[in-house]
């Protein structure tokens, strides 16, 4: 089962998430900030992240930078997900080493096609 870690600071975000990655067969993992998001990826080795850029502690940015920047874990692409979607946003995402973006409001399939997209066959 492949496994999705959502770097999410928002319960009910997280909930959503859960229910369509649950639906779909996909373990989800948690965390609530940027700091938690290093720890979890080191614990549980997701397959593909799904990152929030608003987030407590350590911005979604700088999670990015910092996971890339692990040999191990540098290919695991990340998927950025936020409501935060101002003009160059997406230029810093991926400067950030971010492999795709999508805005909030998402379409859950056009969500779940993207991470499809990405996962490792």
């Amino acid at each position: 089962m492949a496994r999705i870690l959502v770097v999410e600071d928002q319960e009910d975000n997280r909930q959503i998430l859960r229910d369509l990655l649950g639906s779909v067969g996909y373990e989800m993992v948690e965390a609530h900030d940027g700091q938690q998001a290093l720890t979890a990826v080191v614990e549980h080795k997701p397959d593909l992240i799904l990152m929030d850029i608003q987030l407590p502690i350590m911005d979604g940015y700088e999670a990015t930078r910092r996971i890339k920047a692990m040999p191990e874990y540098k290919n695991i692409p990340i998927i950025v997900v936020t409501l935060y979607a101002l003009s160059g946003d997406e230029g810093k995402a991926r400067e950030a080493g971010c492999d795709a973006y999508v805005t909030k409001p998402y379409s859950p399939r056009a969500l779940l096609a993207k991470i499809r997209e990405y996962m490792p066959k």
